[in-house]
């Protein structure tokens, strides 16, 4: 005799096998919608071409139109209406990463001894001599691009306006770009002359009151001190502004792949930095160097004896050189104090402006 099923025994084993169907179902079409990369449910990409993840932006070449960095700070620019504090300090310009460079150098390659006495006065004579010689002829050097007779001997900052180095092309097509670093110099009549010729001129000074001021219509004042090194994180974090960078992260901040002319006056700082510059291949991307150099003392952590200083000195100039980098312009300051590592036997001024050119410059 047949046993009789409890009333309602088949419609949950129904209910229980079409659960399961369900549960498989959706892990398969979850597992279908990882694999073909949708994200989430309900997520899609906006319409147009796809996007091309982890892909930097190639730099533009040379030739192609500038992009133009765009400031929202002015110094002729008014205060909120009905007074109140100053507005609040705005971005300079965005985040445009450069490519990526070379592994850094850890130091640079020293010169042999000027002799076997490894005496200061061998090196000196060495290097006085290499910083009194020009090593290429520039037929137009000046601060504006009409310039015929600009008198060398009595202008520290000149460039080389030959055409075979493309400045004053650039000049004359509005593409220049300048870049001087200074601590709280009031001279800019260089800088000033630059912006009016057609360059665009970015000054660095970290006693300007504003992070960026608009001076005029191409030149610009920047409350950033160039230096060899970029702050620790933890010391940058506790500073409200935090002034002090290297020219290759501020190149980097600024999304500037080329500066034209590079002019430097930084009170014995000017060793370090170009140390970094040479260690951090970013004077490829560099045109005209015009630097004064101090040498009443060794300069900011530069140190050793005496002869080894100066030897220091002679690697530094003799790396621009294997760069292609020629001295075009050298000028004596006689109105400083004529002395040399505090000593005044060797017939050198304690500042000296040097103006080179990257020969391979496009």
């Amino acid at each position: 005799m047949a046993t009789a099923r409890p009333p309602g025994c088949g419609c949950r084993a129904l209910s229980r096998w079409l659960l399961g169907a369900a549960l498989l179902l959706g892990l398969r079409l979850c597992m279908e919608l990882r694999q073909a990369g949708s994200g989430l449910p309900g997520r899609r990409d906006p319409p147009g071409p796809p996007r091309l993840h982890g892909r930097p932006a190639s730099s533009p070449p040379r030739g192609a139109r500038r992009r133009q960095v765009t400031y929202v700070r002015s110094e002729r620019r008014a205060l909120p209406p009905g007074g109140g504090s100053k507005p609040p300090e705005p971005s300079c310009c965005g985040q445009r990463g450069l490519p990526r460079r070379k592994h850094p150098r850890w130091h640079i390659e020293l010169q042999p001894w000027a002799g076997p006495a490894r005496s200061l006065d061998e090196e000196a004579s060495r290097f006085l001599n290499y910083i009194s010689t020009t090593q290429i002829a520039c037929d137009h050097m000046g601060t504006d691009s009409s310039a015929t007779d600009s008198s060398p001997s009595t202008k520290p900052w000149l460039v080389c306006l030959d055409d075979r180095f493309g400045l004053a092309h650039q000049i004359r097509n509005k593409r220049c770009r300048l870049y001087s670093l200074g601590l709280g110099n009031d001279d800019a009549q260089f800088e000033v002359r630059m912006a009016n010729d057609g360059c665009e001129v970015h000054c660095f000074d970290p006693s300007v009151e504003s992070a960026h001021v608009l001076a005029s219509q191409r030149l610009w004042h920047h409350r950033l001190s160039i230096d060899w090194r970029d702050p620790h994180p933890a010391v940058a974090a506790q500073k409200l502004h935090s002034n002090t960078r290297k020219l290759g992260s501020v190149l980097n901040e600024f999304g500037h792949h080329k500066i034209d002319v590079l002019k430097a006056d930084l009170e014995s700082a000017e060793w370090k930095v170009l140390e970094n510059l040479i260690l951090e291949d970013v004077l490829e991307q560099i045109g005209q160097l015009l630097f004064e150099i101090h040498l009443h003392w060794p300069g900011f952590e530069v140190s050793g004896s005496e002869s080894s200083v100066v030897r220091f000195w002679y690697s530094l100039l003799k790396e621009l050189e294997r760069r292609d980098f020629r001295l075009f312009h050298t000028y004596k300051d006689l109105s400083k104090p004529q002395i040399f590592l505090k000593k005044d036997t060797f017939n050198a001024s304690s500042c000296y402006t040097l103006c080179w050119v990257n020969t391979r410059w496009k």
